[in-house]
């Protein structure tokens, strides 16, 4: 029972990580700090503008592959995996 505790408490701490990640990237960049970011320009386009259209996607795709990844870590740490 301890040792189920533990791996969901990893599993929650783990989650919880990339979701502020997430949040920072999608809400920070793409919303809060967006008239900062526009005064930088990568392909013509203004940063932050970029951020709120493609960049939260893209973090968040590769959130997914992360989270992928350490949680495979995390389950052979643990014994649980398939």
């Amino acid at each position: 029972m301890k040792n189920n505790n533990a791996y969901w408490r990893a599993n929650i701490r783990l989650m919880v990580k990339l979701l502020i990640v997430w949040f920072l990237v999608s809400f920070g960049c793409g919303i809060l700090l967006v008239d900062l970011l526009n005064h930088v320009q990568i392909g013509g386009y203004k940063l932050g503008f970029w951020f709120a259209q493609q960049g939260s996607i893209y973090v968040f795709v590769v959130l997914i592959f992360v989270y992928a990844k350490k949680m495979a870590r995390l389950d052979r740490d643990f014994g649980v995996e398939e």
